[in-house]
């Protein structure tokens, strides 16, 4: 589990009084039924509408918009590209056969390739950041991670990832995707799970041209886009519910949930003011295998909220996330006497320390069981029609 400390929009960092965040915290931390400010359950996602193929040019492309205005729109772009085998993957009896013709390719300008993870080319722009800033970069690297994760285990990668080994046309040739994902608008929230939910949909959209060549000869395509396959087959007609198959659990393009803890509540999709608010935020990757009727992990990453940015060492007096609600006081009778800092009555004060282990898997499992969150939001968006 890797830890990130973002730079944060002033967008996404709510003004809310001492009070209000203390009546916030107080509200989602209730035991049993955690009250949300717009209502919602604490695994009940923000309505949004979705559509596909929506850029012409594009070997698939998707847009989804949330209720409050934020969207996104994902392009994905496909190319054929040869392949070179790193000179660490090749046994010793091959290295000697294939060294003169590795150079003559590299030599006739080539493309390099010392890793699969270099297939896929995923660039994020956000309003009001630079390309290079720490958000996007961030975030485009996050999302291209899980898409490319590396192999476990000795399995096969097209059952690993779901996705290299889809990339692959023979030893020779390759496809490269490069994925655009715009941001339509200033982030209201951290932005992660709609631009991933977005690409997730842009990918499930992917056609590429029917190949029409066989073994290792250089690869040509069918002309027709309509007999285009896509990268990740559809499934028409929905399977039983005994149905255990791997043709049951389709092979997917991995989706990034946003989840937070309050206390002892999980709650999902969390708003801006929720994040403000939140003990620990974490985005889980999962995918769907097909091996399995059970999703995959892929990664897990700490995302500071807005409560955990103030750099060390600064007294609670100066701290602007702490908007006022520290004093310094003189009175012994006001000093907690564990900590020998101030105590504000109904006062929220940002949570310090680490966040229980037993809280971490509960947010963890609730996410990967079956008929859980993951799996909920795979079935809506598989249940978007791709035209």
């Amino acid at each position: 589990m890797a830890s990130q400390r973002q730079a944060t929009s002033a967008s996404q960092v709510p003004h809310l009084s001492p009070a209000e965040l203390s009546y916030l915290y107080t509200s989602l931390s209730l035991p049993k039924t955690p009250i949300r400010p717009d209502g919602r359950s604490p695994t009940q996602f923000r309505p949004l509408s979705a559509e596909t193929n929506i850029l012409p040019g594009t070997n698939g492309s998707a847009r989804i918009g949330f209720a409050d205005g934020t969207q996104a729109i994902v392009g994905v772009k496909a190319e054929v590209e040869k392949t070179i085998i790193a000179a660490d993957t090749l046994d010793s009896r091959s290295l000697g056969q294939q060294g003169d013709q590795l150079n003559r390719e590299g030599e006739e300008g080539s493309a390099a390739v010392s890793g699969q993870g270099e297939w896929v080319q995923m660039s994020i722009e956000i309003p009001g950041f630079r390309d290079d800033d720490a958000l996007p970069v961030f975030l485009s690297e996050m999302m291209r991670e899980s898409l490319v994760g590396s192999v476990e285990d000795g399995k096969d990668v097209e059952m690993a990832g779901g996705l290299k080994g889809r990339l692959v046309i023979n030893k020779r040739w390759h496809w490269r995707l490069y994925i655009d994902v715009l941001l339509l608008s200033q982030p209201l929230a951290y932005p992660l799970p709609l631009l991933s939910l977005t690409t997730h949909l842009a990918l499930l959209s992917t056609k590429l041209p029917k190949l029409k060549s066989t073994g290792e000869e250089d690869p040509f395509f069918d002309d027709d886009w309509a007999a285009a396959e896509y990268l990740y087959p559809r499934i028409t007609n929905k399977p039983a519910k005994h149905t255990t198959t791997a043709q049951s659990h389709p092979v997917r393009p991995p989706v990034t949930l946003l989840v937070i803890s309050v206390g002892e509540n999980i709650i999902f999709d969390p708003n801006r003011e929720e994040i403000a608010v939140a003990d620990a935020v974490l985005a889980i990757s999962v995918t769907r295998t097909g091996d399995s009727d059970t999703l995959k992990l892929l990664s897990i990453r700490t995302i500071d909220p807005p409560s955990r940015l103030t750099q060390p060492g600064i007294p609670n007096s100066e701290n602007v996330n702490m908007l006022g609600a520290t004093a310094p006081s003189d009175d012994p009778a006001l000093l907690n006497p564990a900590t020998g800092e101030e105590e504000v009555s109904r006062v929220w004060r940002p949570r310090r320390g680490g966040v229980k282990r037993s809280v971490i898997a509960r947010m963890v499992k609730t996410v990967l069981e079956k008929g859980g969150v993951g799996e909920e939001v795979l079935e809506g968006l598989e249940g978007v029609e791709v035209i």
